[in-house]
């Protein structure tokens, strides 16, 4: 059942979905769902160069506009470094990712309902010594090969790209990545050097999104995206 919407944080997709934001997160979802003919896009990395460029509120955003399409959308926190899903949504991280991985829990006890209809999270878990080492596993994998048979669309949150090998790992084992770019932020040649990395994992490389570029004062930030 869902939940009233008041506890999460910067889910303008659930809590002003007419504003213009909200419709840039809906051509975003519509624009992935026409970025491949060939192959069904289900799970979608979301990563950045860099630190605070916002990608954890694109990934959460995105994750419920699928959810409002009737999608059946598990929001995953992969950043087992710096985890913020759990207090998006107002819950809690004794048991996440990093549970699974290492067998302490199963899937049923690390998936959390976000009080949105149709969305539901796997928060990070504690953090472990060894986050890439998880990432890289055949637990990983095997995995995602189950939450394939569950869910319609699995939105993947990773840590920034030139910080750890977290997100090129992830990046591999995914259908598409989305980078998060932070408008005025973050200069030519490292957005040019992250999506490098990419490239060298064989990243299938859906599109970025040019984050906080300054519409109206009265619109707030606008997400923009344009693929390859």
């Amino acid at each position: 059942m869902s939940q009233q919407p008041s506890k999460q944080r910067h889910l303008i997709t659930v809590t002003n979905p007419r504003s213009p934001v909200s419709e840039a997160f809906r051509a975003l979802r519509t624009n992935i769902d026409f970025s491949s003919v060939d192959k069904q896009i289900q799970i979608i990395m979301v990563t950045s160069s860099g630190p605070e460029e916002g990608k954890s509120t694109v990934t959460a955003n995105l994750a419920a506009a699928y959810a409002q399409a009737d999608k059946k959308v598990l929001l995953i926190d992969g950043d087992m470094r710096k985890p913020t899903a759990h207090k998006t949504f107002s819950l809690s991280n004794r048991f996440g990712l990093s549970s699974l991985l290492s067998q302490q829990a199963d899937l049923e006890e690390v998936v959390q309902e976000s009080g949105v209809t149709n969305l539901f999270i796997m928060t990070s878990g504690p953090i472990p010594p060894n986050p890439a080492e998880m990432m890289s596993s055949n637990r990983m994998s095997a995995v995602l090969e189950e939450l394939r048979q569950r869910y319609d669309m699995i939105l993947f949150d990773t840590p920034p790209l030139l910080a750890v090998t977290d997100a090129q790992i992830v990046a591999s084992k995914s259908d598409g990545v989305i980078m998060v770019v932070s408008y005025g932020k973050v200069k030519r040649e490292i957005a040019v050097k992250a999506k490098a990395n990419l490239d060298r994992v064989g990243a299938k490389m859906l599109g970025v999104v040019l984050n906080n570029v300054k519409r109206k004062a009265s619109e707030g930030y606008y997400y923009y995206y344009y693929g390859n």
